[in-house]
């Protein structure tokens, strides 16, 4: 039943309930109940939690999210981690509504910093820049030394962003440390000089595709 129905991730059971209740409470009158219903389905859908198996062979980073891979470039990582600015490889993910909204470890490592900065947000014009938009930044090291930093940006329909990884967790490739409600787009960056294996264009899928081999 679970391979074919995946679990829903915890965040998204007060969404659910809320659909339930609508159903509930408006059982009576035939739009009403499916609405209700449509939308708890909907929810659940968006907040699926479906397992996954990482890769095995050591020094691999995987995708933090589903979605599909709209930036491969070399960016300065978020100021608020108070990392140099020297240009890092970068890999974008961007998360349609389609796509599961929960996110994975890219690598087994402790977590050195976390770093949450919320939405400024002045005009149309800003609210469109992911620059601008909240964000939560995860910076962790590896046992041979190696530092990466996922970066959860929050879209215009997005809000909130869950993010369960605390200073001094140990995570394993492929653990589950967030996700975004209704959101858009995931940052990894990678070690100077890290070669990236996918390309824009191509799907992502969190915890299995590979995104880079680090050296």
């Amino acid at each position: 039943m679970r391979s074919t129905i995946p679990p829903v991730h915890p965040a998204g059971l007060p969404f659910i309930s809320a659909g339930l209740g609508v159903a509930l409470v408006g059982r009576r009158y035939r739009w009403l109940r499916r609405t209700g219903l449509l939308a708890a389905g909907a929810c659940a859908g968006f907040f699926r939690h479906p397992p996954r198996v990482p890769p095995t062979r050591p020094g691999v980073v995987v995708a933090p999210a589903d979605g599909l891979v709209c930036l491969v470039e070399s960016a300065a990582p978020p100021a608020e981690l108070g990392l140099p600015d020297t240009p890092l490889p970068r890999v974008s993910i961007f998360l349609s509504l389609l796509d599961a909204h929960v996110q994975r470890a890219p690598i087994s490592g402790e977590v050195l910093d976390v770093q949450h900065r919320p939405g400024r947000f002045g005009s149309a014009e800003l609210a469109a820049a992911s620059e601008h938009n909240e964000r939560t930044s995860v910076r962790i090291r590896t046992d041979a030394g190696a530092e990466i930093v996922v970066v959860q940006i929050a879209g215009l329909l997005a809000r909130r962003i869950v993010c369960d990884a605390r200073v001094g967790d140990k995570l394993s490739i492929g653990d589950t440390y967030g996700l975004i409600r209704f959101g858009s787009r995931l940052d990894t960056y990678l070690p100077a000089g890290t070669e990236v294996l996918v390309s824009v264009g191509q799907r992502a899928v969190a915890g299995e595709t590979v995104l880079a081999q680090l050296t």
